[in-house]
């Protein structure tokens, strides 16, 4: 029964896409389809996920797009968000909204929470790939819109990702007249955020400026029951952008150049752990913990992005970028008012990338090309304390630093040829070199309170003994290096029908690279350089409009044959592995549909299926075979309207309510299962299914607008990320609960 299942999953999805839109194409000719205002003012979303713009329609991949109006009526304020509003995504973290970890139909990071990590899920602020996964969780502001690409984008994304692809777009100035907004606003836990934008045009045509700001602080969202403690999850974050946009005398030369900074400084996420909300007096959304530490982040960057119009047909493209960011996460990750467990992540980044491309827009044959030139490097020292680590009353623990830099080459082309009027087929490969070394590496054991003096006493990293057995020695540095190289690409074909409905059928191949542990400071023998990880993904898909443009709707069925993720597997001693699960298989399918029942009331509604198992994985010398993946739900779902209630043409009122469904998952690849002798309660790390509604109301009239919004409104208590702990010897697991109900009131001004 599960192999024919299996055999029949791929198409089913899309043979569910297909029977809708058969459906609707017959009803679309019956004279009740459709009345004319139902169908007004369709507009067609513009994406570049070929590097080029298109009709979201019109490209053959599983693509998501929100543009800024869709988030906010969302209630999306972070990219840590965006799970409510994508099928097959998770949004995952140990440090809260920072450092996100994304998973795209079960391909993330797995348990894996150390920050020299790429994410398989690439991330890009227009188009500009950002290694740091500190930097991607970001405030989202003044954007034009959000593509998130799943399935694996080998050929003209690229690097690290196996999982897809979000890209980030913000709002460049149009060179045309001036405008912008303002808008604040007030929640519950005390929180004030305020937002604007604006854009002015120096030359018409020619010179224009946009520069845009967030801003929000708030309240701890958890509540910490401790005697003069802090609460958890406050909120503190101030961003800015600077846009200048320039065309010479309006001719084909258009500039671009982006800067931007920010920082976060909230306090850390709560924690559960040795106490948690069985704890007499604690409750779901309160910790007990006399130390929570601070998020502190930061992150900036400039790009430059310069294209050159030769012919009508032909298109030089530049994209020159140089970031930067750091870290410094104060983390209680025990849960209690002891010091059993105290962690300063610290991480400083840099990067710098070049992609030079060329587009050729022909009649029969279009094609993108170019090379890729990528560098970044990461600078970690992290503290880990122990509380009586050494002995009872005698406080210690182990400082660990790293320097990790890595260079990714790569040279792409992808071609679409129309076959016929209505057949096209796409070809695109990609190969990419990957150099990588690990350097100054040392980590010892000391004594010595947190926030005080250390005494080092013994050196861990490089010795490949039993902690504490390795003489200190200062001087002592461990490094190594790793290489591999990829050949990705896609092939694809596509079928457009009279009716404008577009078939797709592809296969693609993704590679994450190789990686260094950056989880290991109690011994150097966990310290290597693991494969990369590689995924063969077959699709196939629908698109189109129907019943007279009044429903769109999208499809998609997939079947992934994943190898090689990269998980951590702690042994005793404890020593930290990064090792390789060799082989899984994902498949699940994905449905998007938009339908204006009437004028002014717009349904929108998604859902995803999957189904990602371990066929081959031994951690901890026990067998995982046939675990799901973590943060992997078998289901998803959302269903959401906009509904005009009141429209006199110069007043309007729309409520936009949305409810978002998760069924079960696991966050670690043990599920349920204990490696024996270890004292492990996995069953702990998991969420059970549940079920979350968001609404806004708002009153607009003319410029001004007025919301009002509530997210998690009935207060639902869910836990987002878990970590076994008690197999590194520690008596309990690491839990992080999610955002409690919250609510507040804005108001927006628009010229």
């Amino acid at each position: 029964m599960r192999t024919a299942f299996r055999t029949l999953s791929l198409p089913a999805f899309l043979a569910a896409g297909i029977s809708i839109a058969t459906v609707a194409q017959a009803q679309t000719s019956a004279p009740q389809a459709a009345d004319a205002s139902v169908t007004e003012d369709v507009a067609d979303i513009v994406v570049t996920a070929q590097r080029r713009s298109q009709s979201l329609l019109t490209v053959p991949l599983a693509i998501s797009a929100l543009n800024g109006d869709t988030l906010q009526n969302k209630g999306i304020s972070n990219s840590a968000n965006l799970a409510t509003a994508v099928p097959n995504l998770q949004v995952s973290s140990p440090y809260g909204s920072t450092q996100p970890n994304f998973s795209l139909r079960g391909i993330s990071v797995a348990n894996e929470y150390n920050s020299n990590q790429a994410s398989p899920v690439g991330v890009y602020i227009d188009d500009v790939y950002i290694a740091a996964r500190t930097s991607h969780g970001m405030g989202l502001f003044d954007l034009d819109r959000v593509e998130v690409l799943r399935g694996p984008q080998g050929t003209l994304f690229g690097r690290n990702t196996t999982g897809g692809a979000i890209n980030f777009v913000t709002r460049a100035p149009k060179l045309e007249g001036s405008n912008g907004y303002f808008e604040a606003g007030y929640g519950n836990f005390d929180t004030f955020r305020a937002q604007g934008a604006v854009e002015t045009t120096i030359v018409e045509d020619q010179v224009g400026v946009r520069v845009a700001g967030n801003y929000e602080k708030g309240d701890g969202q958890i509540r910490n029951v401790a005697a003069g403690g802090r609460d958890a999850n406050s909120v503190d974050t101030l961003q800015g952008r600077f846009y200048l946009r320039a065309k010479p005398g309006n001719g084909g030369l258009d500039i671009k150049i982006r800067a931007y900074a920010g920082r976060d400084r909230g306090t850390q996420a709560g924690v559960h752990g040795l106490t948690g909300p069985a704890t007499p007096g604690q409750g779901f959304f309160k910790v007990d913990e006399n130390r929570i530490g601070d998020n502190r982040t930061d992150a900036w960057g400039v790009a430059a992005n310069v294209a050159l119009e030769l012919t009508p047909e032909i298109t030089l493209t530049s994209i020159t970028s140089y970031d930067g960011g750091k870290q410094n996460l104060q983390q209680a990750a025990d849960g209690s008012p002891l010091d059993v467990l105290d962690i300063n992540w610290r991480s400083n980044f840099r990067q710098f990338s070049e992609e030079a491309r060329i587009n050729y827009e022909g009649e029969k044959l279009k094609l993108v090309g170019g090379a890729f030139y990528g560098w970044d490097r990461t600078i970690t020292d992290n503290r880990f304390n122990i509380g009586s680590a050494l002995g009872p009353g005698v406080n210690g623990g182990f400082f660990q630093h790293y320097r990790q830099t890595r260079r990714s080459y790569a040279a792409f082309l992808q071609g679409d040829y129309d076959l016929t009027d209505k057949l096209v087929l796409t070809l695109g490969a990609r190969y990419t070199w990957d150099r990588a070394r690990y350097s100054d590496g040392f980590a010892y054991l000391f004594a010595g309170n947190i926030g005080g003096a250390e005494t080092p006493l013994a050196s861990t990293v490089p010795c490949t003994g039993v902690p504490g057995t390795c003489a200190y020695n200062p001087a002592a540095r461990y490094a190594i290096s790793g290489r591999n190289n990829a050949l990705t690409g896609r092939v694809a074909l596509s079928y457009t029908l009279d009716s404008g409905t577009l078939l797709y059928a592809s296969y693609s191949r993704g590679y994450r690279s190789g990686a260094f542990n950056g989880g290991g400071y109690t011994s150097s023998v966990g310290i290597t350089y693991i494969d990369p990880e590689r995924v063969n993904a077959y699709e196939a898909g629908i698109k189109g409009r129907f019943l007279d443009n009044a429903l769109t709707l999208s499809a998609a069925g997939f079947y992934y044959d994943y190898s090689n993720q990269q998980v951590q597997d702690t042994r005793p001693g404890p020593v930290s592995f990064l090792v390789n699960a060799p082989k899984s298989e994902v498949y699940g399918g994905e449905v998007e549909a938009t339908y204006r029942v009437v004028r002014g009331f717009v349904i929108n509604a998604s859902a995803g299926y999957l189904s990602a198992k371990y066929k081959t994985l031994t951690l901890q010398n026990t067998d995982l075979s046939g675990n799901s993946l973590p943060f992997a739900p078998r289901w998803t779902a959302t269903l959401g309207a906009d509904w005009t209630l009141f429209d006199n043409g110069t007043d309007s009122v729309t409520f936009s309510p949305v409810m978002n469904y998760f069924s079960r998952q696991y966050f670690s690849p043990f599920n349920a299962t204990n490696a024996t002798g270890t004292g492990q309660i996995n069953s702990e790390l998991q969420q059970g299914g549940y079920a979350k509604v968001n609404a806004s109301l708002a009153w607009t009239h003319g410029p001004v607008q007025v919301r009002g919004w509530i997210n998690n409104a009935f207060n639902r208590k869910i836990y987002t990320y878990g970590l076994d702990l008690r197999g590194a010897g520690f008596p309990y697991n690491f839990l992080i609960p999610g955002t409690p109900r919250t609510f507040g009131v804005g108001a927006r001004y628009s010229f």
